[in-house]
């Protein structure tokens, strides 16, 4: 039986960026997530967009924090692997945000990101987002910081500058950002590589970058960013888009047909979700405590 790993989440993400570039996938249930770690990823992500599309809703902060921290802590008990949060604006101010971070830690996340956006926010490829000053997000930080327990819990600062005022407001906001205890910073909806390149080079700091489809930013592959200085790289709904219109389509098929007889090639079949689950574990613990 192998040891378990006694390095906390937050220490797990942090070594799984040191020792090369992650890439991280959105994983929108438990279910998601153990696959993910059984094909290899080092990480996974919990998206504020996929989150809020799943109880049928738009991103623009209708879900509460105990929202998102209970499908935090579903996620992080069903794998081993560190789970990264999205934490919108840190659901209030300051002090709010305190308690965001001590709320995200009990769940067993490995750390969350804080956008600058004002309250309520927009998804970060989308026109109409207004930010916060920036000493305002300089205070969300330091106060995610001073409320950890552990300290490496992985307080990640986002940008939204570059779609609001400029390319050079988001470097600028970017430093303060590290200034006040920030340990990684996420410039959002960056137009171009030679952007990314460009804020590598002006903010030497550990940085993610969102790899999202149908927005502002170059689909890139993980080893470009890399070249690019970029240590962590999120897919935050890859996977998702990919099962809604793998759903959509099923459902069609089926009213339109009245049987699901055609998909049956592209499902997961009973035998591979049963191993997905661990189902022979479950049995073979059950009759092993009946003795």
């Amino acid at each position: 039986m192998n040891e378990p790993d006694a390095r906390s989440p937050g220490r797990k993400l942090r070594d799984a960026w040191t020792e090369r570039t992650v890439a991280i996938p959105g994983v929108f249930n438990a279910l998601v997530a153990k696959m993910a770690e059984k094909l290899g990823f080092r990480a996974a992500y919990l998206s504020g967009g996929a989150l809020s599309a799943a109880y049928g809703v738009p991103d623009v902060g209708l879900l509460s924090l105990s929202e998102f921290t209970q499908e935090a802590r579903t996620i992080a008990q069903a794998t081993s692997l560190p789970l990264l949060c999205d934490a919108d604006t840190g659901f209030g101010e300051a002090l709010n945000v305190e308690r965001t971070v001590r709320q995200f830690e009990a769940a067993g996340a490995a750390g969350m990101h804080l956008e600058d956006q004002q309250w309520p926010k927009r998804c970060g490829h989308l026109s109409g987002k207004s930010l916060v000053e920036p000493e305002t997000m300089a205070a969300k930080i330091r106060a995610a910081v001073a409320a950890r327990r552990d300290r490496d819990f992985v307080i990640i600062a986002r940008t939204d500058a570059r779609g609001v005022s400029s390319f050079e407001d988001a470097v600028r906001r970017a430093k303060l950002y590290l200034a006040a205890g920030a340990d990684v910073i996420f410039p959002e909806a960056l137009e171009s590589a030679d952007e990314f390149a460009a804020f590598a080079k002006a903010v030497p700091a550990p940085l993610l970058a969102n790899n999202t489809e149908f927005g502002k930013s170059p689909n890139l592959d993980v080893e470009k960013f890399a070249q690019l200085g970029y240590r962590m790289v999120l897919f935050p709904l890859t996977a998702f888009r990919t099962a809604l219109k793998a759903a959509r389509d099923t459902l069609a098929d089926l009213a339109a047909k009245g049987h699901q007889r055609d998909r049956l090639g592209q499902m997961m079949t009973r035998a591979e979700l049963y191993e997905l689950l661990g189902y022979s574990d479950y049995e073979a613990r059950d009759r092993r405590y009946f003795g």
